[in-house]
């Protein structure tokens, strides 16, 4: 069933003061040309956005509104940087070179909360908790994101890895904490944490691991080099891939659908392996299904829908909707022009975001940015923006 909308609108006197508002924020070093640290003075104050999206740039980000897609705000910040829902209605987590910064997107301003380190990795929200990895010391930390109103840093939960790595961590409904295990030259496997730290299970049989889903029933599961591990009431279960290298690197998971949708690669040697294929995993019955879809993709390609739809944005330009049970492609909507994954990961190329019922979906070709209706198909708004777009997130309330 369609959901409507979430009213999003602001008015024409503040969306004027809003667009001439330029906010000061300041980046770690750049892993791009620049490392200055930038600086801008405010014009005007900022008028709070409901539902904001936010999208990088090229030396910084713009906010928003999250009915009309219009800037609300630009903000400064050199280098490259990344985003993440932050788990409530105003803000965003944007990862820096320094660390971790909440972004208020409501209110277009930095927080001033920061979670300081190296080359930070994953956010992910379950539970009513957020947590973030920072792959450069391996360091966990879990938080309630409504602790985040007021701009204070909240109170929470840390975990440090044995060693430091491109790792990912969730914490579950009873308090359950499954990281990953590895090092900066291989990754194992995941173990699971009590509410004590004391680790109570492990498994090693997880090459590669990476990337973590949450499907219907609290199954997580993360992404292996030959298939996919399931944790599900406290038991760890490999699906193994139909072929010897498999890799299930980036999944997507729904709270209404027991099927986790992933992508498949199968060349361990390609420089770049842009692959037709997807997968879907029953995390009830352990199956594995693999879907070709006759067109390529990305790792910002795949959402999913309010009713647990499996969602594709692929090359050919359209938006796959996918029956996650079956398999069957229900429709392709034409959303942008035809276009190929860039060789360099950092690199901008369309790019899917989904909340309520509306997909959200950069192009970066043509500096556009589009919201879908998932049910009807319909285009419901377009708009050109200033700059060419990479990232693109914005605020999602937990579940």
């Amino acid at each position: 069933m369609n959901k409507p909308i979430r009213t999003r609108a602001i008015t024409g006197t503040a969306l004027a003061l809003a667009v001439s508002a330029v906010l000061t924020a300041c980046g770690g070093e750049s892993t791009s040309s620049s490392d200055t640290k930038a600086e801008s003075t405010p014009q005007a104050k900022a008028v709070a956005v409901k539902d904001p999206l936010v999208a990088t740039f090229d030396g910084g980000l713009y906010v928003l509104d999250g009915e009309s897609l219009k800037v609300a705000a630009t903000i400064e910040l050199p280098g490259f940087n990344r985003l993440n829902p932050a788990g409530d209605d105003d803000h965003v987590i944007v990862s820096t070179d320094a660390g971790f910064r909440v972004l208020n997107a409501a209110e277009q301003s930095f927080t001033g909360v920061e979670y300081k380190g190296a080359k930070p990795g994953h956010v992910v929200r379950h539970a009513d908790k957020t947590v973030l990895f920072t792959d450069g010391t391996g360091e966990v930390n879990v938080f309630d994101p409504d602790d985040l109103e007021g701009g204070k840093k909240p109170q929470g939960r840390t975990y440090t890895s044995a060693e430091p790595h491109h790792g990912v961590a969730i914490e579950l409904s009873n308090g359950e904490l499954l990281s990953t295990l590895g090092t900066e030259e291989k990754r194992t496997g995941a173990l699971v944490l009590d509410k004590d730290n004391k680790e109570i299970k492990r498994n090693e049989k997880c090459p590669g691991v990476h990337g973590e889903a949450a499907a219907k029933g609290e199954a997580i599961g993360i992404g292996c080099e030959d298939g996919i591990l399931i944790y599900k009431d406290g038991t760890f279960t490999k699906v193994d891939a139909p072929d010897d290298y498999g890799r299930i690197g980036n999944q997507s998971g729904s709270d209404a659908s027991p099927v986790l949708l992933g992508d498949y690669k199968t060349d361990p040697e390609a420089e770049l392996e842009r692959p037709t294929r997807i997968s879907l995993i029953d995390t009830e019955t352990g199956k594995l299904r693999l879907v070709d879809l006759g067109t390529s993709y990305s790792f910002r390609s795949l959402g999913r829908g309010p009713d647990g739809e499996a969602l594709l944005l692929g090359t050919n330009g359209a938006l796959h909707v996918i029956d996650p049970e079956t398999g069957k492609v229900d429709k392709k909507i034409p959303v942008v022009d035809k276009w190929q994954e860039p060789l360099d990961w950092q690199q901008p190329r369309p790019t899917l975001f989904v909340r309520d019922n509306i997909a959200y979906v950069s192009e970066p070709g043509q500096r556009k940015l589009h919201a879908i209706d998932i049910e009807s198909g319909e285009k419901v708004t377009s708009v050109t923006l200033p700059k060419t777009t990479n990232e693109l997130s914005g605020v999602v309330a937990g579940h």
